[in-house]
């Protein structure tokens, strides 16, 4: 596929989720089998005092892990989201920097900032922002947040590198990075790779779980370390036709090399 032809799809996909306030796991269309948000958080590692500690519509079920309880969020943090969604993560790190501190969340896709500034009023959030744009692209001056967090959002983008790059950017010097995201282990079966429906699903974007790491060094990280590594279930492509050409044998193997990682990386100017 495409560069472009990518963003174009994923975009639909999600501002369509957007709309029907539901996971991707409720779609038809889209990634997953019908399993409601809240439960497929539970499955990622959110614990019940965080799923309702949020306004209702702000947890989508779109994540793979919990970034923000690994990322050590401190009062008076300024923390940047990537790929923001409606503001799950967000409102959850809000409570952790407190009024001293800020949250901006970024996404490209309009109907999710729109969702997400809803939610920001109804749940009475005043030191969350939220912004429309570009994550390899990002609306904010050069050093300006302490802590970045994204879930499940990079491997979305067919420009990791700059995503990367720009993550750097805004970071602050001493600042960190903690992202929860899909790799792979060995490539995909064609079916797979070449699927609009696994794509969106957050697999087909997924980078070998090696390049990835280094595409990370190569954008100046350091101390680049996995907190947390586990296979990613097919439930999650499980609508995608093609499986249904894969035998028992290519199934189980596919799962195994798909993980969901968390990691954290630090920003060091000297």
């Amino acid at each position: 596929m495409k560069s472009k032809d990518i963003r174009k799809i994923v975009k639909e996909n999600y501002s369509k989720i957007a709309k029907e306030e539901s996971s991707c796991c409720s779609l038809s269309s889209c990634c997953c089998s019908v399993t409601p948000a809240e439960e497929v958080s539970k499955r990622i590692g959110y614990r019940e005092e965080e799923l309702k500690a949020v306004p209702e519509g702000a947890n989508l079920g779109l994540g793979c892990g919990n970034p923000t309880f690994f990322s050590s969020l401190k009062e008076g943090e300024i923390v940047l989201d990537l790929g923001c969604g409606a503001g799950f993560d967000c409102f959850l790190a809000s409570k952790k920097v407190g009024k001293k501190g800020k949250v901006i969340g970024v996404d490209m896709t309009e109907e999710m900032i729109k969702k997400a500034r809803e939610n920001a009023k109804k749940g009475g959030f005043e030191n969350v922002e939220f912004k429309l744009g570009e994550i390899e692209d990002l609306p904010l001056p050069d050093g300006s947040v302490d802590v970045i967090i994204s879930n499940c959002v990079i491997n979305l983008s067919p420009y990791k590198e700059r995503v990367f790059k720009e993550a750097y950017r805004v970071l602050k010097d001493g600042g960190r990075m903690v992202i929860s995201d899909i790799v792979i282990l060995k490539e995909l079966p064609e079916v797979i790779k070449n699927s609009d429906i696994a794509y969106t699903g957050c697999v087909s974007g997924a980078m070998m779980k090696d390049d990835y790491i280094k595409t990370i060094e190569k954008a100046n990280f350091k101390e680049i370390k996995i907190i947390s590594e586990k296979t990613f279930s097919l439930d999650c492509i499980i609508s995608e036709p093609g499986l249904m050409k894969l035998d028992e044998k290519e199934r189980k193997d596919l799962e195994n090399n798909i993980l969901s990682i968390t990691l954290m990386a630090k920003k060091f100017d000297n």
